[in-house]
């Protein structure tokens, strides 16, 4: 049932207080602000839908860079200029834009290194002045692709290839470390961004120390071209006992500044890292199956039990 009312009037005479003035007209802005977002969201399908037609009609690299910058500038302008009425709006036209953009420089490119750093430039770009960590997240991972990092599937299998696994440990080593403590120093619009890039650097890095685990590291000069049975120069176990000592001394520090999703996220690389290595050198069998669902659920209580713990000091120390 609908009811309408002139809380102006009602005001005026008396018959409701400013504090129940406030929360009905807070509420009218609430269904206000709903419409508005249907409304966005409208026009973003119709504008996507006109810009396939086109691609369509003219499909080739060119023109998806053509209209991904259109659909981008537009997106970002939505975003910087009338973000509270049409930033929905905005944020799509952004992202279809910067995926045609994306699309269209390493078609033209051929996917080479030099087409991922435009593309991380690009998203890097629209991340910051858009201040959306998933443009940020978008431009690490097209910098991860220029020294060999992907992602594949095929029927069935997925698959994760780190082509230099020490380059990419370093690099995103001193990446994640560098937008960290540069996020100590940004303001809160934009400290969560430089997070960003840690947080995903951080996954890089331990992606690059297992396979570095499985494989070695051939550096690329033991044959002409890159396979899981070349020559490795840096041996497995090299990256094998790094990884372990680097998640350690990480978790330690992690722990002991209270960053709780470093904690999780490097206890997972941790069972990761450790199941790899049992199964490496013990086999399949039931008694090693026993022993590691055994270890699983110790590693789950505590962990639990961790963010139980922190979650708690967290709460005392605001109350306080």
């Amino acid at each position: 049932m609908k009811i309408t009312i002139d809380i102006d009037k009602l005001l005026a005479e008396g018959r409701i207080d400013q504090d129940e003035y406030t929360r009905l007209k807070s509420l009218a802005f609430a269904a206000e602000d709903t419409g508005s977002l249907a409304f966005n969201i409208l026009i973003s399908f119709g504008v996507i839908a006109a810009t396939l037609g086109a691609m369509a009609l003219l499909p080739s690299a060119e023109t998806a860079l053509t209209l991904g910058l259109i659909l981008s500038g537009v997106g970002v302008y939505f975003q910087t200029k009338y973000a509270k009425n049409w930033g929905v709006l905005g944020t799509i036209l952004l992202l279809v834009g910067t995926l045609m953009v994306s699309g269209g420089i390493l078609a033209i490119t051929q996917g080479g290194v030099v087409g991922f750093l435009l593309v991380m430039v690009f998203c890097a770009v629209g991340g910051i002045l858009t201040k959306r960590t998933l443009l940020i997240i978008l431009a690490t991972l097209a910098l991860s692709a220029t020294v060999g990092a992907m992602a594949m599937y095929g029927y069935a299998s997925y698959f994760l290839v780190i082509r230099q696994p020490l380059i990419t440990v370093i690099l995103f080593s001193a990446l994640g470390w560098g937008a960290y403590f540069f996020s100590l120093r940004l303001s809160v619009d934009y400290s969560h961004l430089a997070i960003a890039v840690s947080r995903t650097s951080l996954f890089l890095v331990n992606f690059g120390f297992w396979v570095g685990s499985l494989w070695g590291d051939s550096l690329w000069l033991g044959n002409d071209s890159w396979s899981l049975d070349s020559r490795s120069i840096i041996p497995a176990w090299f990256f094998a006992w790094a990884w372990a000592i680097a998640l350690i001394g990480t978790m330690i520090w992690a722990a002991r500044q209270n960053r709780r999703w470093a904690v999780n996220a490097l206890s997972v690389f941790g069972a990761i890292h450790f199941y790899t290595q049992y199964f490496e050198n013990l086999g399949a069998s039931p008694t090693t199956l026993l022993m590691a669902g055994i270890i699983a659920l110790g590693i789950a209580v505590t962990l639990a039990r961790y963010n139980r713990a922190t979650h708690s000091a967290a709460l005392i120390n605001k109350l306080n």
